[in-house]
């Protein structure tokens, strides 16, 4: 994933942003990318459907699954849904769109650049409601429990009813100096609503009032420098049982008990790309590219696949005993679950893959930065 880093001041917060792509990782300063590996495939692999919604440009668009479902958007204001394979509605939101797509059986929900919040009807496409956020909108949306809360570039929170837009809550906490530039959706489960944050914090509030009901640290910043200070969660912390779990950029992975936020195991590993849980098994992409299984309960180390260093790779998903995960020029490996083997690849557009790997039944939905949304089934 491309890292987009803010000078985020905290007396001008809403303002005084500014992108430093000179220390962009990702540059043409960085290690050479590594060559594909040659396989030999053990499972069979194909692309079942495949749809183009707008490009994603510097902006990364995930898709949402909701049922046979899925919901993709792209900066030019494009928004569609697809069932099997088939365009149902594609519409045009009226304006350039650069966060999205939030999604349950009602509402379709993506942001702006300026901080507008659009909610559509799922069934149609058509404008359900219209709403602001404090900044612009750079995460999808998450929909439960009769809200929508979105995440701002501005590192804040709102809360707005799914009714009518209006809006319940904010909440808001000091950031450091430097920060990296989030795309990582909150979650909503139950009782609680839980994001990462600048400075390694994972956060809990109340869905009903926005109140911190616990923190855990994923990272403690460290270093002389602001910059070797930044150690921010930028990815959603996903949760299985009573665990929940989030890495951070320069940090640490770290798993907390869901109810108390007390922390249950950390060990060292940067990522701004993600993870996923299946099972009693954590998978975590760092930022080389290597792919890591550990157990869920300890953080142990289980396997590593190493061969795709330096290649972009997005965060994992598990479908069907298999961990996928795609790169900068397209391509989907499907790795075996039990010991991250190379189990076969398929090809897709050949632009980069930024968007986190959603799953669909039997199938996993991949969105291109070229705009190419594809499902593909693995066995």
């Amino acid at each position: 994933m491309k890292k987009y880093f803010v000078i985020a001041c905290a007396a001008t917060l809403l303002g005084g942003c500014s992108v430093l792509d000179a220390i962009n990782p990702f540059s043409s300063s960085a290690p050479k990318m590594a060559e594909l590996p040659s396989i030999k495939p053990t499972a069979d692999a194909r692309v079942v459907w495949r749809e183009r919604v707008g490009k994603g440009d510097l902006y990364v668009f995930s898709p949402a699954v909701v049922g046979n479902s899925v919901y993709a958007a792209g900066v030019g204001g494009t928004v569609a849904r697809i069932d099997d394979g088939k365009l149902v509605w594609k519409i045009d939101a009226g304006m350039p769109l650069s966060g999205g797509v939030g999604a349950d059986e009602q509402l379709v929900v993506v942001g702006s650049l300026k901080g507008d919040v659009l909610a559509f009807n799922s069934a149609d496409g058509k404008l359900v409601w219209k709403a602001r956020a404090t900044a612009e909108v750079l995460a999808p949306p998450a929909i439960g429990d009769g809200l929508v809360v979105v995440r701002s570039g501005d590192n804040r929170l709102a809360a707005f009813d799914t009714t009518d837009g209006k809006r319940k809550w904010i909440y808001q906490r000091p950031i450091p100096a430097l920060s990296v530039r989030s795309t990582g959706a909150p979650i909503i489960d139950g009782k609680l609503v839980m994001a990462g944050f600048p400075g390694g914090k994972l956060i809990a509030v109340s869905p009903n009032n926005g109140a911190a009901v616990w923190e855990g640290a994923v990272a403690l910043p460290k270093g002389v420098t602001e910059l070797d200070r930044v150690a921010d969660i930028t990815s959603p912390p996903v949760i299985s049982g009573r665990y929940i779990c989030a890495v951070a950029y320069q940090g640490r992975v770290a798993c907390f008990e869901l109810g108390s936020g007390q922390q249950v195991w950390a060990r060292d590993m940067s990522s701004a790309l993600g993870l996923a849980i299946d099972g009693p098994t954590l998978f975590v992409t760092d930022d080389k590219g290597a792919v890591h299984a550990l157990d869920l309960a300890s953080g142990a180390s289980l396997w590593k696949q190493d061969k795709l260093m330096t290649r972009k790779v997005s965060a994992p998903t598990v479908l069907r005993g298999f961990v996928v995960v795609a790169d900068v020029e397209g391509v989907v490996h499907f790795l075996n679950r039990e010991d991250g083997s190379f189990a076969t690849r398929v090809k897709t557009d050949g632009s980069p893959v930024r968007a986190p790997i959603r799953s669909l039944r039997s199938s996993v939905v991949v969105q291109t930065i070229d705009g190419g949304v594809f499902a593909i089934e693995a066995e």
